[in-house]
């Protein structure tokens, strides 16, 4: 069945398996979505006099049977239908009959899916600040239980400067804080309303486009129909660089946890539980968990590039082009989530290993604090950084660290600023 059918008129079966492709797959996703904002559009239409009270009530009626069908997962799409519009439309019909061929007045199957990917962006947007939001108390709580076991820092990966396990969680609480901004603001893009908005042109029937906006919780409508369906992918582009920016600090902290679990490092550890052997090697306990995040958030991170060779130079108006968005992104919020769900498992169950900074190799990890100390005493700082330097040379430097660092502005070992960092991640959720 397809909406658009015409009498004596059938597309070549290849064709239609080519130009249908995966869509059917990822259309059952869309289902509660379709739904949803057909219920509105009836009701919409009932208001403006463009379908009786009889034949609406018939359909509303129908539609919530299948909406709870769908959420009772009793719903699919049927061998020969070409998509879930034309799938919800047959259901209807025969269950209320030529009621059920009236609810595509005013709509045209662009502005139907361009609301349904709106509603189903909305609805993964608000799961993914859910579980980055539990991660993000999850680093906070870590970084305090852990500010007081030193860590070495690192630039150019070569000893530096004292760290700690607490500064070290925290930079990644803070970094999810950036996260949720970008993430709020594809939130703010999508909940907007492209129904009503035809085929790209609007309609000659008199829509009430506020009242489905109000009905589907929108916080707005895409008021230019041309424009409407221009932000059919450039709505999901914009999501998936939300999604590559959290992606983006799973990643970089998988990669920090593979390197502090080696031996050569011997920051941290786990137990056997959570991490893996070797068929040949009985010492091995292999950070399989963080590889594969790594490997799945770099992966998410390439979508926003594969979006944009897929949209890029697309003149105005609906395009088939726009099809392909749904197999790019959708899987995307699955696999992210998992990520999350993961990365919170691990960092639930770390253990920071105790002195650390004992060993000799870190001796010149205390040479800043040197410098400072003479620093502190009257001496020039480039008199400072010349005598530490010369010591080194010598091999005659030696730094007492037993007695404390004193480190004590904002964001420094002695002073996270967690309760701060926290209170900016509550700014932002206001903003979904």
């Amino acid at each position: 069945m397809k909406l658009w059918s015409k009498e004596h008129t059938e597309t070549s079966e290849q064709i239609e398996k080519f130009t249908v492709g995966r869509d059917n797959e990822f259309d059952t996703l869309l289902a509660e979505h379709d739904v949803t904002g057909t219920i509105a559009h009836v009701t919409m239409l009932r208001q403006a006099g463009l379908m009786n009270a009889k034949d609406a009530e018939a359909a509303l009626g129908g539609l919530k049977q299948i909406l709870e069908e769908i959420k009772n997962n009793a719903f699919a799409i049927e061998e020969g239908v070409e998509d879930i519009h034309s799938q919800v439309e047959l259901l209807l019909t025969r269950r209320i009959g030529e009621a059920g061929k009236k609810i595509h007045s005013g709509r045209s199957r662009n502005d139907q899916v361009a609301v349904d990917i709106k509603l189903f962006l909305r609805s993964e947007i608000l799961k993914v600040k859910e579980e980055v939001k539990k991660l993000f108390d999850l680093f906070i709580s870590q970084s305090e239980k852990n500010k007081d076991k030193l860590l070495p820092g690192y630039t150019h990966l070569q000893i530096a400067m004292p760290s700690s396990a607490g500064l070290w969680l925290g930079a990644y609480a803070e970094s999810l804080v950036d996260d949720m901004e970008l993430l709020a603001a594809a939130y703010v893009i999508t909940n907007k309303n492209p129904l009503g908005s035809g085929a790209g042109y609007g309609s000659s029937f008199p829509l009430n486009r506020t009242l489905t906006t109000q009905l589907l919780g929108f916080s707005a409508m895409n008021y230019n129909s041309v424009y409407a369906q221009m932000s059919r992918g450039k709505t999901e582009k914009i999501v998936s660089q939300a999604l590559a920016s959290v992606a983006a600090t799973l990643s970089r902290l998988a990669m920090d946890c593979c390197l502090y679990l080696n031996q050569n490092f011997g920051f941290i550890s786990f137990s056997n539980e959570l991490t893996t052997g070797s068929s040949i090697m009985p010492h091995k306990k292999n950070p399989d968990v963080f590889e594969l995040v790594r490997a799945h958030c770099n992966r998410i991170q390439s979508i926003p590039n594969e979006l944009t060779i897929l949209l890029n130079n697309l003149p105005s108006g609906y395009h088939r082009d726009l099809q392909l968005t749904k197999e790019i992104l959708f899987p995307a919020f699955t696999e992210l989530r998992s990520c999350i769900e993961m990365t919170g498992l691990m960092i639930s169950n770390i253990t920071i290993n105790d002195n650390i900074l004992d060993d000799e190799k870190y001796r010149y990890l205390f040479s800043v604090e040197a410098v400072n100390e003479l620093v502190n005493k009257g001496v020039p700082f480039r008199e400072a950084y010349k005598t530490v330097g010369d010591q080194i040379e010598k091999g005659e430097f030696k730094y007492d660290f037993s007695k404390g660092l004193k480190h004590t502005h904002e964001g420094s070992i002695g002073n996270l600023k967690n309760d701060e960092i926290a209170s900016e991640m509550e700014k932002v959720l206001k903003k979904f």
